[in-house]
């Protein structure tokens, strides 16, 4: 549906105008000299802390949390840096009608309850500010709220009439945003999208409960009848009002419309976290669902803007403490990609086993190392993954997953670590602090879907700088060249995650397919320019633009270009350029498929930003062009 028609239809049953900000048509491949994502106060690091909605969904209530809360300070958490508390769905009674304010379900939260004055989470939030901890609420995009269509049993849904039920904030979010920040206090918020998403005209959930129908903006099942601009619109005006509501721009925005409207785009603009999935639940499956949406995302995640496949389910399920070789994996995972780290669990229960890994200093800090910079996979398949992830400290975090059933051996090399194969490699094992020493290689028998995660150090094999794919923190995809955003098919695709078999499966919803990849082409495959293979580079399509920081004043930019030999585009040409500052350093002739790789170097002595732009020259074929910038390097 277009922005236009959305608008008619809107009109059309009587909504409120919807504000969609209209975006100029603008050269994405002209080169600026500037990083253009937004330098945050907030989220230099993944958020950490925790949410009460796998723990106890709308079932909540003001004892729960500050119990929660008090753990994490009595516990030393707090202290690893678990700061946020994180109220989810389930906390709101009405909208008033009389001037549109929100009302606390006071039964549930009772310090919201002021004598005289309306309900109020100021005393909630500065409980929770005089412990050292940060508030978090929860609403969402739309009129309605996730809870209103899939937890109908629950007794803490909103009451009244149809316009009272409407807690969402479509229609109020100046006003919202100004009474959560402004009025009450909180300093983290996460905005859902099912209101945007489920209450289509005509469907049962809308004739069966009266709600004021809106038509969908997201379609999961259909990911070409998603508006794209009408959604990130809405989120932007969020944005908007959170900047007005906080000027000194202490305050965390989480976006969660489940990977889809092309988030990966527009995520890192808006937000400062954005979800990759649909909800995890605690069954192994969905959880390795949850860990693909986002980890082939490393280059669109970076300090102040993160990929997030969701809160963590440690403590439930196939994580609970009777799985530990299972929950620790989730967490080791979760650590290594950037991931947000949000406890979800009664806290006032947990036993010591599930203390020990949210506690463990040594993954939380892989997590918030301050480089910034999200694991990449260094060995892919079904059975087996390594991750590696470049720390602040030049040394190596890495990741061993064994995704299967069976025992498996697994071989890191220094070659996955970008260390050199002839020089002595040292790796801590961050469970159980174990030193294994090694040169070239060494092998681990690994537990079925165990993962053992380790520090290295040893000498790298770039000597004098560093490969951009082990940077990704610092490199901005500003274009990656994708038209039409397509599904992700290396996501694993797990039984429907509510546990039925019913219908033809779920499919793919969450769109990235042909996004940059780090050590990797758009689509997943080796990197290879005529002929020849490459283990280290950035894979992207034609047509794009990568902003690189060079703040380490590294003197020279180096690296081999070409067509992919995976291309499916085989006839048009291309042409690579390298900026520094927004001037223009150097260039190659136009190469097609098939040409061997070209060197191409620029002295970029005192540029802070460096942009490499790859353009198609006179597209004749509408099929993706897929190019390897291989062995990009910045250099001493």
């Amino acid at each position: 549906m277009s922005v236009r028609s959305l608008l008619a239809s809107v009109a059309a049953i009587g909504l409120l105008a919807l504000s969609v900000p209209v975006y100029a048509e603008t050269d994405a491949l002209t080169a600026t000299g500037k990083w253009s994502v937004p330098e945050r106060k907030q989220a230099r690091t993944p958020p950490m802390g925790w949410n009460s909605w796998n723990a106890f969904r709308t079932e909540v209530d003001e004892a729960k949390v500050l119990g929660a809360a008090r753990v994490l300070v009595d516990s030393g958490l707090s202290k690893l840096g678990y700061t946020y508390v994180n109220i989810d769905d389930g906390w709101w009674l009405k909208r008033r009608q009389s001037d549109g304010r929100l009302e606390i379900r006071t039964a549930i939260f009772p310090s919201a309850k002021v004598k005289g004055k309306d309900s109020s989470f100021r005393p909630y939030a500065d409980k929770l500010h005089g412990m050292g901890l940060k508030a978090g609420i929860y609403t969402d995009i739309g009129r309605n709220a996730c809870s209103q269509a899939y937890d109908l049993h629950s007794p803490n849904l909103p009451e009244g009439t149809t316009a009272e039920r409407e807690v969402g904030l479509y229609g109020h979010v100046d006003q919202d945003i100004g009474l959560y920040f402004k009025e009450w206090g909180f300093d983290y918020i996460k905005v859902d999208a099912c209101g945007i998403n489920v209450y289509a005209p005509g469907s049962p959930l809308v004739r069966e409960h009266a709600y004021t129908p809106v038509p969908p903006l997201i379609d999961q099942a259909a990911i070409s009848r998603t508006d794209i601009p009408a959604v990130r619109g809405m989120y932007d005006k969020v944005a908007s009002a959170l900047a007005t509501a906080n000027p000194d721009g202490d305050y965390v925005l989480s976006i969660c419309n489940w990977g889809t409207a092309d988030v990966r785009t527009w995520g890192k603009q808006t937000g400062h976290m954005w979800r990759t999935s649909g909800d995890i639940t605690p069954t192994w499956t969905r959880m390795l669902h949850n860990f693909d949406s986002a980890s082939t995302r490393a280059l669109y995640a970076k300090p102040g803007a993160w990929n997030d496949p969701d809160i963590l389910f440690i403590g439930h399920g196939d994580f609970d403490a009777n799985h530990l070789t299972e929950a620790r994996s989730h967490f080791a995972l979760w650590a290594i990609l950037n991931a947000p780290l949000l406890i979800s669990y009664d806290l006032r229960q947990a036993p010591q086993s599930l203390m020990d890994i949210w506690g463990n200093a040594g993954i939380v800090a892989v997590n918030q190392d301050k480089g910034g910079h999200q694991g990449v996979i260094a060995y892919a398949s079904d059975d087996v993954q390594i991750i590696v992830k470049t720390l602040s400290t030049g040394r190596k975090a890495v990741a061993l997953f064994n995704r299967g059933l069976a025992k498996t051996d697994i071989t890191l090399t220094a070659a996955h670590l970008k260390f050199s194969g002839t020089a002595p490699v040292q790796l801590k094992n961050l469970w159980d602090q174990s030193a294994t020493p090694f040169t070239g290689e060494t092998t681990f028998s690994v537990e079925p879907r165990q993962v053992l995660i380790f520090e290295a150090s040893g000498e790298r094999l770039l000597t004098d700088g560093v490969y951009l794919s082990e940077i990704p923190g610092d490199v901005n995809v500003a274009a990656d060249g994708v038209v039409s955003p397509e599904p992700d098919p290396v996501v694993h695709r797990m039984r429907n995650s509510w546990g039925q078999t019913r219908g033809s499966g779920e499919r793919p919803a969450y769109t990235g397919w042909g996004g940059a990849q780090a050590d990797a082409t758009p689509y997943d495959q080796a990197l290879r320019i005529g002929g020849q293979g490459f283990d280290t580079g950035i894979g992207i399509q034609s047509d794009s633009r990568l902003e690189v920081r060079n703040s380490a004043g590294y003197t020279r930019f180096e690296t081999l270009v070409g067509v992919d030999d995976s291309t499916r585009n085989t006839k048009d040409r291309v042409r690579f350029y390298v900026y520094g500052d927004g001037q223009l350093l150097t260039r190659s002739e136009p190469v097609a498929f098939g040409d061997a790789p070209r060197p191409l170097k620029a002295d970029i002595t005192g540029r802070l930003i460096v942009e490499v732009v790859a353009r198609t020259e006179s597209r004749s074929s509408d099929r993706p062009l897929v190019v390897t910038w291989a062995e990009a390097a910045l250099r001493k």
